[in-house]
Order: structure tokens, then C-alpha cells, then sequence
């Protein structure tokens, strides 16, 4: 069954499969979408694989940030009765998982970050540069990617209208600002969850020493990677992505 888009009161979602609850967290600018070979996969292995819109563009800018994004998961937790969910977060998404596993140990089962700010990612400065030129959205777009072919048209199109919207360019400075302040190395080593950290080779925006400064850290973890793969193993290499993380869930079982 293809994932079903759900609108309970303040929350939207993605939601496929039936089985322990597995909660995806978006990117700054990823769409749900981006999940879709996660989605289409562990929802026939045992998962309820949901993927809730996160907030991005609808706080109040004094509350755009890391934090406040972790308390609408906490939210969101307590609104579809969850004990423990195991969290999988691409990005900003992985950084908002660590700040809920730090202030929600008990919530969590199992980790899987991807490409995750919390340490160290590539800096969006305080603008973007030429945004309304089309082909200089598309080249920064394509090197996200080790493929730029990943960066079709729709996703293009996709990035320009969100940054040349001012409303949501400026929370989405606020937030990539928020997540560069809120540095997490002090606090990692205190996440004793289970955590699979699944990395592009080339990741340009949180390079491979990041991926090994968390797996040094994070008491519990194990580090695979995904050569010609950039910031979205899960977009770029989904089988690939996807047999790694299956086969961690196994061992782990076990």
C-alpha cells in the first residue's frame, strides 16, 4: 500500500506499514518524498514508517530553531500515543533526532543518521547568494549530489521557490544558523541508543570526518558507507541504503 498523507490538527504525515513505529526526520529543504525507497521498503519489513512535516516554515521566528523543531517531535509523540519509536533523520532531520534521544532517552529505541548536522555541516552564510538565478540554484542544488542528475527539474524548481519566498528564506537561515550554534559534541557521548550512521563518500556538506567523529562519540554505534554518494545516501543509493540498514536491524535483533 503507497504511503497515505494524514492532516490530524496541527500535524501532517506520511504514513505506510504496520509494525514498530520507525519516524523519519526531513531535511532543511528535503521533501517527504525523499524517503520514498525507505518508505516503500521497511513498511513491508515489520515498520510503521511515518513521516511527519516538520515545522520549518510555521514557528514564529523566535522559536525557528533545533530545539523547538525536537519539542513539535516530542509533540507528535504524545499526539499518536508512542512509547518508543526508532528515529531515522537525514540532515537537519538527523540533528533533531539527537537533541530528542538527549532529552527523551526512554522514547527511543534505535538510531539511524544520515548525512546529520550536529557537529559540523557546510554553512549556508546569511543569504543565498544569485537566488533568483535559476542555473546558479541548480548548480548548488546538483552538489548536494555525487549524481547531479539526482537534482531533476522538479527538485530545482522545488528549491527556487522556497528561497525566493522571504518568509521561509528567512527561517530557513534561522534554522541553519540555530543548527551551527547548537553544536553537540559535549552531549553525543551521553546518547547510548543503538545508532547506525549510513555516510556518503563524497558528502560535501557533512564531509566523511564527520561521520567518524560521530561513530567515535556515540557509545552505541556503527558506521557504514556509500561510495559516489553524496548528502542523501537514501535519495542516491536507496537499495543500497536500504540492504545496509536492513541488515544492521538484523544483527541487532540478533
Amino acid at each position: 500500500m503507497p504511503p497515505e498523507l494524514i492532516e490530524e490538527g496541527k500535524y501532517s504525515y506520511l504514513v505506510a506499514g504496520e509494525g514498530r513505529p520507525l519516524i523519519v526526520l526531513h531535511g532543511l529543504m528535503g521533501a517527504l518524498s525523499n524517503f520514498g525507497g525507505v518508505v516503500e521498503y521497511f513498511s513491508k519489513e515489520g515498520f510503521q514508517v511515518i513521516i511527519p512535516q516538520l515545522p520549518i516554515y510555521d514557528l514564529p521566528l523566535i522559536k525557528t530553531n533545533v530545539k523547538s523543531i525536537a519539542k513539535f517531535v516530542h509533540g507528535f509523540m504524545e499526539f499518536k500515543g508512542f512509547e518508543k519509536a526508532s528515529f531515522m533523520g537525514n540532515s537537519l532531520g538527523g540533528h533533531v533526532a539527537l537533541v530528542y534521544a538527549l532529552q527523551h532517552k526512554d522514547r527511543v529505541d534505535q538510531l539511524i543518521l544520515t548525512g546529520s548536522s550536529g557537529l559540523y555541516e557546510k554553512a549556508f552564510g546569511d543569504t543565498f547568494p544569485r537566488r533568483e538565478d535559476k542555473e546558479y540554484v541548480r548548480v548548488k542544488t546538483q552538489d548536494v549530489f555525487y549524481d547531479p542528475a539526482i537534482a531533476t527539474d522538479e527538485l530545482v524548481d522545488d528549491v527556487f521557490e522556497t528561497i525566493n519566498n522571504r518568509g521561509k528564506l528567512i527561517r530557513i537561515l534561522a534554522i541553519a544558523k540555530s543548527a551551527i550554534r547548537h553544536n553537540m559534541a559535549a552531549d553525543v557521548p551521553k546518547i547510548l541508543s543503538q545508532t547506525c550512521l549510513i555516510w556518503g563518500k563524497q558528502d560535501g556538506v557533512t564531509p566523511p570526518e564527520v561521520a567518524e567523529e560521530f561513530n567515535r562519540l556515540l557509545p552505541n554505534s556503527d558506521l557504514y558507507w556509500i561510495d559516489k554518494c553524496g548528502h542523501a545516501p537514501m535519495m542516491e543509493h536507496p537499495d543500497e541504503f536500504n540492504r545496509i540498514l536492513h541488515a544492521w536491524f538484523k544483527e541487532k535483533a540478533g
